[in-house]
């Protein structure tokens, strides 16, 4: 029996592992944590938690086989006003459970998600080791917490992986979705509005369907190649506009191309296209398609 703790169980993307990893047909003992008093999906086995309070923290119990780290805060520009909000929920939280890991000398493997705002944005494929930049400080708390975990692992034999992810979208949960690029879209256009790009909508970014990224999750998490390292989680090449034509012309609505606010422009990263090959030399796949989704659902 594998037994798996998730630690920020109310996330939009951990509601969506959790779904998957109890339709799976293996045997998983699984405990849920989080700072609300019940999981907001009603699975059980749930303890209410402080991510910030290393006492509450110590009320983990990592002798496991597995911890996803679901714990973060997301933002743009509203982490250069709320930033010891972004380095406490980002930074500290991590750190609080790394060390608790040690006080109860875990063997736990690690799964950590982390963000292509990381990297500098350029044309063509990004690789995992290719050039970092920084514009905003929720990308300077991911970079952080990938070197913590380096660190942790260096030092103290904490084991980890790390997934970078690009665009998710979709869910397995109904209402569970993210705030992010494909539903802002959505939301606009099933009321019938007008989608909105910033400047020509030419910049690229990697698609990847909620429910494969669940699968690489978990398979990730369950395999012996996928530790102590960073992967790139792929998917499918898109540019902001041939999304927003896709939906714009199932919901028969127009695109507007408005100038880049000032603060938008500063931070936006540029184009940011995964290369997946280590994923893919080690078998791993993508079911999903953008199009398809689209045209298919009902939302």
């Amino acid at each position: 029996m594998k037994k798996i703790i998730i630690i920020g169980a109310n996330s939009y993307i951990a509601r969506n592992v959790i779904l998957v990893l109890h339709q799976k047909k293996e045997d998983f003992e699984i405990k849920l944590y989080d700072y609300a008093d019940t999981q907001i999906d009603g699975f059980g086995n749930y303890t209410k938690i402080d991510i910030l309070s290393r006492n509450s923290v110590s009320g983990i119990d990592m002798d496991c086989d597995i911890i996803f780290m679901f714990v973060g805060k997301t933002g743009s520009a509203n982490g250069f006003d709320d930033y010891d909000v972004f380095i406490d929920i980002n930074e500290r939280a991590l750190l609080n459970v790394l060390n608790e890991y040690r006080k109860q000398n875990s063997a736990a493997k690690i799964i950590y998600p982390s963000t292509r705002l990381v990297y500098k944005g350029k044309e063509g494929l990004q690789k995992e080791n290719a050039e970092k930049e920084f514009k905003t400080i929720y990308a300077i708390n991911k970079f952080a917490c990938e070197q913590y975990l380096e660190q942790y692992n260096r030092v103290f034999d904490v084991q980890y992986c790390i997934f970078r992810i690009c665009v998710p979208y979709g869910t397995l949960i109904p209402n569970a979705s993210s705030v992010g690029t494909a539903e802002f879209m959505m939301s606009k256009a099933i009321k019938g509005e007008n989608i909105s790009l910033y400047g020509d909508g030419s910049v690229r970014r990697t698609l990847t369907y909620m429910g494969d990224l669940c699968e690489i999750l978990i398979d990730g998490a369950l395999s012996n190649v996928c530790l102590n390292d960073v992967f790139n989680i792929g998917g499918e090449d898109y540019s902001l506009l041939e999304m927003a034509e896709l939906i714009a012309k199932k919901y028969n609505v127009g695109i507007n191309f408005v100038p880049w606010p000032d603060i938008a422009f500063k931070i936006e990263s540029g184009n940011t296209v995964f290369d997946d090959e280590k994923l893919r030399k080690i078998g791993f796949s993508y079911k999903k398609h953008f199009n398809e989704w689209i045209l298919n659902n009902n939302f």
